[in-house]
């Protein structure tokens, strides 16, 4: 049963890489059932052309009061506002403020992954009191005293686990998490996604953390403990770990409490083979792929067994001969998951888990 029916909130960014939350709820949702998406740069497109290439039926609209009005009218009111878009440091522009000070006053319920807490605000809280609306902060943690530590227990879970690790930020970890779930479902291998971000949990994983909201001391506690949650519920035979930042991304370093707490069995590593610089880091050269492999394979003490590319940059023609290129350059296994079937990946981790884990 989905939470509502929503209108995701991206205006002006749907088309950079801070509406990168927008992009997972146009591609995908278990929690809401999207009718919309506000952003005034490309009113009346549908948001699945423009994304990926392929219609979604989400049309974009030019402000909140547009969409409402037409939902409305169709006899299917939006009940949520979800706001989509994932700044630096996760703050609120003046704009952003006033259309989500806006939803509150139609009474719309809204769901917030940022940084900045829209329950604390005392203007936002008064808004959503007045006109009856909720207001959910996705990564508000909970109290301290529950948070967990790490204990060890994860060698009692019997899944095998993929983490889904990335040479960058923003490079499409959450996704090509999400299409290899559906890939070893599809095979009759039960698979349940741990997700370790805000985006994961609006698209309804059922299981994971908001990791860069957490205190460092609790991190490892609390991914050991969603996999213990999915194991104790669910006993999947895989579980797909997404990854956070890249190992080696200064302004967002991400992955070793990945490979540490959730001890993977396999990695499987994101790339955008034409991105030169780091997320966020202009000037900053990307490490080679190869040495972002040994430096996982280092730390983890389990293999890359595969890449799977985000053909960033580049025009339909060219994304298998980047995917070739890739492949020759590694040895490995290379697909792109928003154009290839991920078969022969699944080919080889199956094979891994009829050998017990062994690559």
């Amino acid at each position: 049963m989905v939470d509502g029916v929503a209108l995701v909130y991206c205006d002006e960014f749907f088309d950079t890489i801070w509406g990168k939350t927008a992009h997972g709820l146009v591609r995908f949702t278990r929690r809401y059932e999207v009718v919309g998406l506000v952003d005034s740069k490309h009113t009346g497109e549908d948001a699945g052309m423009f994304l990926d290439g392929k219609p979604s039926g989400i049309l974009i609209y030019d402000d909140i009061d547009s969409a409402v009005s037409v939902w409305k009218a169709a006899g299917k009111p939006i009940t949520h506002l979800v706001f989509g878009v994932a700044t630096d440091g996760g703050r609120l522009t003046p704009k952003m403020r006033k259309d989500l000070l806006h939803a509150l006053d139609l009474g719309l319920d809204v769901d917030c992954g940022m940084h900045y807490f829209l329950s604390d605000d005392p203007e936002m809280q008064a808004a959503a009191a007045k006109n009856g609306a909720t207001i959910r902060d996705i990564r508000k943690t909970p109290p301290r005293n529950e948070l967990h530590s790490y204990t060890g227990r994860i060698r009692d879970v019997k899944s095998f686990r993929i983490a889904l690790l990335g040479t960058d930020s923003s490079v499409g970890k959450r996704t090509t998490a999400w299409k290899l779930v559906d890939a070893f479902n599809a095979r009759g291998i039960s698979a349940e996604m741990i997700g370790t971000g805000q985006t994961a949990w609006l698209q309804g994983a059922r299981y994971g953390v908001r990791m860069d909201a957490l205190i460092n001391d609790f991190v490892a506690g609390e991914i050991e403990n969603a996999i213990l949650e999915a194991w104790d519920h669910e006993k999947p035979h895989v579980m797909v770990i997404e990854g956070q930042g890249s190992l080696m991304n200064p302004l967002y370093p991400g992955g070793f409490e990945i490979l540490s707490a959730g001890q993977p069995h396999a990695v499987v590593m994101q790339h955008a083979p034409l991105r030169v610089d780091y997320d966020g880091i202009p000037g900053t050269p990307l490490h080679p792929l190869k040495t972002q492999i040994q430096a996982v394979e280092l730390l983890g003490g389990k293999p890359v067994v595969a890449i799977t590319v985000n053909h960033e940059g580049m025009a339909p023609g060219e994304i298998d001969a980047q995917c070739a290129k890739v492949a020759n350059e590694t040895g490995l296994p290379v697909r792109d998951a928003l154009v290839h079937d991920l078969g022969p990946i699944v080919d080889v981790l199956v094979d891994m888990m009829a050998r017990g884990g062994r690559a």
